[in-house]
């Protein structure tokens, strides 16, 4: 871990606060001025072991030589992500809202509680550990985000899918993110270079559809004063995105599926058949099948569609993804706002890994923007949430999975952080260090009516590996939080969870745990 860099004119502040750390086995380097330290910042580099920038920045307001404000907004010019603790005297407390303005992690009133200044330092550290964590994840990560089991399986027939040009119907719930895995079918497929055009079907008058499909000639209808080219001809040599195709009126339906079956079509008002060369992706949140049996839907299309149907989860049903999804969330939103990007607590995950997000993926995106917008200070607590995420009561099949939801590699975090309190007033002395554990107020038996309601979900999707599927995650489940517990040491985890060390070892390596 780097250093922590203490930045103040006092000599005995600077020695009270290096015992201290260093008691807890915290690094430290320690300036008397603004300017030696952006010195330092200049000079430092990762692959010089004796010169490293800091992990934490701890810095006091008024010095000699500088204001640590200023400090402030120059460090954070430069490192927008390192975590900067003003410490002010209780005079000072209005340059405390000018330092939370400016980016600040949390100031220090003097004079200080050691112990709780000490207790704000770690918690900033274990802070900035996992945000680089999930920095260097998201920049790796494609274009669509997840680990969960259900969308590991997405991204394994996008891949299955990438050389064909096979219709395809993808199913989900509105806000899941279908339009994502259609672009990633077009990018991966041999028509990348070609364009990809996208049309909401539900969100286009009926009279208008037709035109914006197919065109139309000149003098086709009132106000066609010259030709216009449809979805088809733009998209030719591409992929053509039909959302919500079961909203598509029941006449439009038989011109499509004139298109799919010969490659041709006509403009509105036209007499010349125009040829397309155009891959379909068709997506829609209605269950089909039920529409075809009402007649409202074609069957005859609903077959011509559903070549290859691919189902994309609800986020209700990939929990663990949302910690990543939130911090990619709450990136994107301060990139756009030009705001420094916001951290969010353990709390906070937890409290939303119990809310049901009737809306998906979308409404995650839109709470984090707006948490980007108005949650208070860098790091947004449960209490910072939204109404309609605070109000909400917990469902509680979710809360069961919530219970233990690992948001970062248990090995990834310094011996030196404390236990986490959990949300369930238990004992933080007793509670695992190491991994970001919430306790969900739930019954004993709540998590045997969470797996039974899971089995019954794969079960009604027609899955045939379902044993697998829920034994992988059981077990992944089952060792990453015996690692937490015991920070990662393998033989004494074995032990507690009543398994050999080969056993563990071979577990660990099965389930891609390393």
């Amino acid at each position: 871990m780097k250093p922590i860099w203490i930045v103040d004119d006092d000599q005995s502040i600077r020695f009270v606060l290096e015992k201290a750390l260093l008691r807890e086995d915290l690094p430290t380097r320690s300036f008397t001025n603004p300017r030696e330290v952006l010195a330092a910042l200049e000079e430092a580099g990762e692959d010089d072991p004796d010169n490293q920038g800091p992990q934490i920045l701890v810095s006091d307001i008024r010095m000699p030589g500088g204001s640590g404000l200023d400090l402030l907004e120059k460090v954070k010019a430069r490192h927008p992500g390192l975590p900067v603790i003003i410490m002010t005297a209780f005079s000072d407390l209005d340059s405390a809202v000018s330092a939370f303005q400016g980016g600040a992690f949390e100031y220090l009133p003097k004079p200080f509680d050691l112990p709780k200044a000490v207790e704000l330092i770690r918690r900033a550290v274990e802070e900035s550990l996992r945000e680089e964590i999930a920095e260097e994840r998201m920049a790796a990560a494609p274009e669509m985000l997840g680990q969960a089991p259900a969308m590991q399986d997405v991204f394994r027939a996008i891949g299955r899918l990438s050389q064909s040009n096979v219709t395809v119907m993808i199913t989900g719930e509105s806000g899941s993110g279908k339009e994502l895995v259609a672009r990633a079918l077009h990018k991966h497929s041999p028509r990348a270079n070609g364009p990809f055009i996208a049309i909401n079907t539900a969100a286009i008058p009926k009279d208008l559809l037709e035109s914006e499909l197919f065109g139309h000639e000149r003098g086709a209808f009132t106000g066609a004063q010259t030709m216009r080219r449809g979805r088809f001809e733009q998209a030719e040599g591409g992929t053509l995105f039909l959302d919500e195709i079961g909203d598509m009126p029941f006449d439009l339906q038989t011109r499509l599926l004139r298109v799919l079956s010969d490659g041709h079509f006509y403009r509105v008002g036209g007499h010349n058949a125009v040829k397309a060369n155009v891959r379909v992706i068709a997506a829609t949140h209605q269950d089909l099948e039920v529409r075809v049996r009402d007649g409202i839907f074609r069957e005859d299309l609903f077959h011509r569609l559903n070549v290859i149907r691919l189902r994309l989860p609800a986020l209700r049903e990939r929990l663990e993804d949302i910690p990543m999804l939130a911090r990619h969330f709450l990136q994107q939103s301060a990139k756009q706002l030009g705001v420094e990007p916001k951290r969010i607590s353990d709390g906070a995950l937890t409290r939303l890994a119990t809310f049901g997000f009737p809306g998906n993926v979308r409404q995650l995106e839109n709470i984090c923007h707006w948490l980007t917008v108005m949650a208070p200070a860098q790091v947004i607590e449960p209490k910072d949430l939204p109404p309609e995420v605070s109000a909400a009561e917990p469902a509680p099949a979710l809360a069961v999975v919530a219970a233990v939801l690992p948001t970062s590699a248990p090995t990834a975090v310094s011996p030196a952080q404390p236990a986490l309190a959990s949300s369930s007033g238990i004992d933080a002395s007793s509670a695992p260090t190491g991994t970001e554990i919430a306790v969900a107020a739930v019954g004993t038996d709540a998590w045997e009516q969470g797996l039974e309601l899971e089995a019954l979900t794969l079960l009604a999707d027609g899955r045939n590996d379902v044993w697998d599927q829920l034994s992988r995650r059981f077990e992944s489940r089952l060792i990453l939080t015996a690692l937490a517990s015991t920070r990662g040491r393998r033989i004494e985890a074995a032990q507690r969870l009543g398994i050999g060390r080969n056993t563990i070892t071979r577990k660990i390596q099965e389930l891609g745990l390393e």
